[in-house]
């Protein structure tokens, strides 16, 4: 696959680059241009970024980075028994717990949710950083979710990372999470505070919780070129009809 001129490898991070040092100089360029590629692409063009994975897994497949690389790109194409593997030998190579997450979030997808919450359960959870268990914490909602178990999700989202003021990189997804979730009980009036919430600390615009607000307030946005080009069409036919009435006469 053809890697844009300004793509030079350097962009990686250093410890992948670090990695990377146990290939030979010219391999290692390939492989580290393909993965500046699979970051690149991931979000805008999932197939795209899952094309350059490919060829960084044909170029190193030993090498961790390379496997977890092309285990999120797996992921966000949904293939996620494609990503499991590659994140359990991602997993198996490098002997750490950032992926269990993920991995658990890929039992969702092939539709194991029981399977998540044993993992949501296991040993490695407690070795995981903040961030990696708020986001356990997530995936075990959703399995939850996924079992018809909404006021068990909802408890189980409830945590000292969610009541805090603090706003860390995961605030607005856990706000989010919680406020879709007593939706999902009925309990409207609490999900529109946590709504609220969410949009206050979704500073990137990482969730939709502004549109959700917006549709539990009964706000419609309205189209404004659309009203303009409308009413042009209807003068320009008022218009029309008075040159006709003129020509009768």
């Amino acid at each position: 696959m053809p890697i844009p001129e300004d793509v030079t490898g350097d962009e990686i991070d250093k410890d992948v680059r670090q990695e990377l040092q146990s290939l030979p100089k010219g391999l290692a360029e390939d492989v580290a241009k393909n993965l500046v590629m699979v970051a690149r692409l991931i979000d805008e063009d999932p197939e795209g970024a899952y094309g350059y994975s490919k060829v960084a897994l044909r170029l190193a497949s030993r090498v961790a980075a390379v496997r977890e690389a092309a285990g999120f790109a797996a992921y966000a194409n949904q293939k996620y028994s494609e990503a499991l593997a590659e994140f359990r030998a991602a997993r198996r190579m490098t002997g750490g717990v950032d992926l269990w997450p993920v991995m658990a979030d890929c039992e969702r997808g092939l539709g194991r949710p029981e399977k998540a919450l044993d993992m949501a359960g296991a040993p490695e959870v407690h070795k995981l950083d903040k961030a990696g268990q708020v986001e356990m914490r997530l995936v075990a909602a959703g399995a939850r979710r996924d079992m018809d178990q909404i006021d068990a999700a909802i408890v189980t989202l409830q945590s000292s990372e969610l009541a805090s003021n603090s706003v860390q990189p995961w605030t607005a997804r856990l706000r989010y999470a919680y406020a879709d979730a007593l939706l999902a009980a009925g309990r409207e009036g609490e999900a529109r505070e946590w709504f609220a919430k969410a949009v206050e600390s979704d500073k990137d615009g990482s969730t939709d919780a502004s549109d959700r607000l917006a549709e539990l307030e009964g706000v419609e946005f309205v189209d404004a070129l659309g009203d303009d080009e409308e009413d042009g069409e209807e003068a320009e036919s008022g218009d029309e009809a008075s040159v006709e009435d003129d020509d009768k006469d």
